[in-house]
């Protein structure tokens, strides 16, 4: 008898099964206790509806099986099995698979609404380069896409289905370590230059007992969450930390939220138990934008129950918090349910955390200081809210240090390094990237910022990353592809994110422009922002200017930094374009 959506029952959010906060060896004892319980993850349509019900002792089940048709195929301890990371029942059990059987899942992107088939070729084919792994698994829907970027890279490629069908023969599986890789993290979303993230049991298990901890998390509690897999926040604080300390998840799709995102504030109305739930700033920006003055947001939701409100994953802005507390105060939601964090997937996830019912607490700083530049006396001082990161997780270290490495005091701007059991191994294959930013057991996470009172103030972001609504963008992927229009060259072009006239960002390019003629430069600025918007998916603002014009550093390499700070000021005069 098939099973209908109406008669599907969530597992619960209690169950006899004592809690354990991730205190485990690895993840596969993680995934087998969680089995006991009768919690799980339950998958939701656009408009909200149960779909499918997945007990974690059906997760288990089924990856048991599937790890025994990877070994079956050949697949050793430590190879690479890459997952396109669908919010699906089909990718959490390939996981887990994957871990059971002793290779590294690596989670990688659905294609976006943006840069066509080719372009998703071409970023599964970097990143299964990158990675090199065994197979490639993924849903059907993209069968044609997923298979083609296989077979450029030489890999195996198979839908769910069609791996499912194999033979599961009767062997036995590997036993983990906690020293261990258990999964590549390829957040960072870099389409020319990916670098891995190796993450061990261990270094996964602290961090997920220090999101237990932190967060205070507790019988009763539920995820909802609408993040993506394939992104740190989304696989390790809303499915792996689900399983690690044994909560009850519900889910909607990416894409589901993008179209209809009051069906996640629909989702948390619904829930039964206390929710916890994440994300970035867009997010609750959206909603916030979504609810007109005259709408009755009581008689719609029931936010009541949402006891914890995360942010992270890009800066964060106490004007977009403050809209969402006003749009939504009426449901019930409370704005010291707001949990500002910092992270990165090179310290498997979170590095500090807000204490509870804190909510947002900020201070402003003279935008001279952020920038390091000295202030016009005759202009008056302008200020900048910086939001407070809170305090390191468990056992997690944080300095602030200079350039020459010296620790900084209180309210002193330097760069973010931290150091204990959550950051990761080593970037896949690439001794020199470990090198860098991995020294005598301290990461330096190339983030800006400082410490105040054993809080964390993040000031800017690493390596001129572009951050816009949550996506990280890399300046080089945009940087490359302008590159391929004809009649530029490396060097010619630097990309940052720029702050616009509302207060949000928007990507930003400065091209060598070797044109003269108005009219043509009006093209060519036109080609060049189709080009960025076909990576980025966002419109840009593009300046064409004048050839030299970049600045490099001693060793001969473009500073985007130094470019972005001379356009600002001024020292950088675009071209004259047609009108």
């Amino acid at each position: 008898m098939t099973e209908t959506t109406s008669d599907l029952v969530p597992t619960p959010s209690d169950c006899s099964l004592p809690r354990i906060r991730s205190d485990f060896r690895t993840f596969t004892e993680a995934m087998d206790y969680a089995a006991r319980s009768e919690k799980g993850m339950n998958f939701h349509d656009m408009r909200g509806t149960l779909e499918k019900v997945y007990s974690y002792t059906q997760m288990r089940e089924d990856a048991l099986g599937h790890a025994r048709r990877l070994i079956g195929l050949g697949v050793e301890k430590g190879d690479r099995i890459a997952l396109i990371a669908e919010t699906a029942p089909e990718f959490t059990a390939m996981f887990a698979a994957c871990v059971y059987a002793g290779a590294w899942p690596v989670p990688l992107p659905l294609p976006t609404t943006f840069g066509g088939k080719d372009s998703y070729i071409d970023q599964l084919g970097v990143q299964l380069s990158s990675s090199d792994p065994k197979m490639l698994l993924y849903p059907a829907e993209i069968a044609e896409m997923a298979k083609a970027a296989a077979d450029k890279q030489g890999c195996a490629g198979y839908t769910w289905d069609e791996f499912a069908a194999h033979d599961a023969p009767d062997v036995d599986l590997p036993e983990a370590s906690p020293q261990d890789i258990c999964y590549l993290q390829y957040s960072s979303g870099s389409t020319r230059f990916p670098t891995g993230v190796a993450v061990t049991h261990e270094a996964l298990l602290h961090n997920l007992y220090g999101h237990a901890t932190s967060m205070d998390m507790r019988d009763g509690d539920r995820g909802v969450s609408w993040l993506p897999f394939y992104h740190d926040m989304g696989l390790v604080g809303c499915f792996l930390s689900m399983v690690g300390n044994q909560m009850s998840a519900d889910y909607l799709r990416t894409e589901h939220f993008a179209r209809r995102p009051l069906a996640w504030l629909d989702l948390i109305s619904r829930n039964k138990g206390s929710t916890i739930s994440y994300s970035p700033t867009f997010g609750y920006d959206i909603c916030a934008r979504r609810i007109s003055s005259q709408s009755h947001v009581a008689d719609r939701f029931d936010l009541s129950r949402w006891r914890l409100a995360g942010n992270g994953a890009d800066m964060i802005r106490p004007d977009v918090m403050q809209q969402f507390v006003n749009a939504f105060a009426d449901a019930g939601f409370k704005a010291s349910a707001f949990t500002p964090s910092y992270g990165l997937a090179e310290a498997t996830l979170a590095v500090t955390v807000m204490p509870m019912g804190e909510g947002i607490r900020v201070e402003l700083v003279e935008e001279e200081r952020l920038s390091g530049t000295k202030r016009d006396l005759s202009r008056p001082a302008r200020y900048r809210a910086i939001v407070n990161c809170g305090k390191p997780m468990p056992d997690l270290d944080v300095e602030i240090r200079g350039e020459n490495g010296e620790v900084k005091g209180d309210h002193q701007i330097g760069k973010v390094w931290c150091r204990g059991p959550s950051v990761m191994h080593s970037y896949f294959r690439d001794p020199q990237a470990t090198e860098d930013c991995l020294v005598d057991g301290w990461l330096d996470t190339g983030d800006m910022g400082y410490m105040a009172d054993g809080y964390l103030f993040i000031v800017g972001r690493a390596k001129d990353m572009i951050i816009i609504n949550g996506k990280n963008h890399w300046p080089q992927d945009i940087e490359w592809a302008v590159e391929q229009l004809p009649g530029f060259n490396h060097g010619d072009i630097a990309a940052f994110a720029l702050e616009t006239d509302n207060g949000e960002e928007a990507p930003a390019v400065l091209v060598h422009c070797r044109v003269s003629d108005p009219d043509e430069r009006l093209k060519l600025r036109d080609q060049i922002a189709d080009k960025v918007r076909s990576v980025t998916g966002m419109n840009c603002v593009v300046e064409l200017v004048p050839p030299r014009t970049l600045p490099r550093t001693s060793s001969g390499k473009l500073s985007r930094a130094k470019a972005k700070k001379m356009y600002i000021s001024g020292e950088i005069e675009p071209l004259q374009v047609a009108a």
